[in-house]
């Protein structure tokens, strides 16, 4: 009786160590196989940003309280710098007409503006307000895993732009360098295609400065990419910017574009 006792134990021991090391291997491979937080990160710019020189047409609509209050509209051009992976961008003001052919140029860590009317060009910070809550760096094209940091806060249901409940990633950038336009993020990123759904953007005090809801999905250059960003003032729910994208085409954007000199002379093609 005790033999077969000890048989019955050895194999229930014997069994509770397979199933445990089964266990182990299974997480083991589900942790390696989820992709991390930067990669994640990455995959969202993917879909936010062409991977070629390209162009666009950005209009920006303020709203208080339900009604119009200001807009613009800007031309846009972008191209990957080859040794930092970020964007350099030159911007071209259409409308109004009082602000008609004025420049902003981003050159690595540089954001210049050029006036034609006095040909000087100044020094912009990327956190100064553009129009009602876009920023002058939130109307370039920027790549988020090369100036933030990534951590993956966990998984969580959250309401998009359209009121839709999406399972997201949700990520908290920190800062990778002192001249970003925010000082830290957080970013939901739908899990089953890498779309960015929301963020919500913080001043080095930790206030909430805005929060945006990406919208409109649709085919651009290849990729579904959206089309339009609603921005809401972190303190004022009332006042409420939205950025719409469209015109999107491949382009050569030549070298000289970025230089500061070379804004006097500019002309679109």
């Amino acid at each position: 009786m005790r033999c077969a006792m000890s048989r019955q134990t050895q194999a229930a021991a014997q069994l509770q160590r397979l199933t445990l090391c089964a266990a182990v291997v299974a997480f083991s491979h589900i942790a390696s196989a989820a992709p991390s937080a930067q990669a994640i990160l990455a995959a969202s710019d993917a879909i936010r940003n062409p991977d070629k020189p390209f162009g666009l047409t950005v209009t920006l609509v303020e709203y208080r309280n339900g009604k119009q209050a200001g807009s613009n509209t800007l031309n846009v051009y972008s191209k990957a710098d080859t040794n930092s992976g970020q964007f350099r961008s030159l911007i071209r003001f259409v409308a109004p007409a009082r602000d008609a052919n004025k420049l902003m140029l981003k050159s690595g860590n540089d954001l210049w503006f050029f006036d034609p009317s006095s040909k000087a060009s100044i020094r912009l910070s990327p956190q100064q307000r553009l129009l009602g809550q876009a920023a002058n760096g939130d109307v370039v094209t920027v790549n988020l895993a090369k100036d933030y940091h990534a951590q993956l806060v966990g998984e969580e249901a959250t309401a998009d732009g359209d009121r839709q409940m999406r399972r997201c990633y949700r990520l908290a950038l920190g800062r990778a360098a002192t001249d970003v336009t925010y000082d830290h993020i957080e970013m939901w990123i739908d899990v089953t295609n890498n779309r960015p759904v929301k963020g919500r953007f913080y001043a080095e005090s930790g206030q909430l400065l805005k929060t945006a809801y990406y919208r409109r999905f649709q085919s651009q250059l290849g990729v579904e990419r959206p089309t339009e960003t609603v921005i809401i003032d972190g303190l004022d729910p009332n006042w409420v910017t939205v950025m719409r994208y469209g015109d999107y085409a491949w382009r050569e954007v030549p070298e000289a574009w970025f230089q500061r000199d070379y804004l006097p002379r500019f002309r679109p093609e």
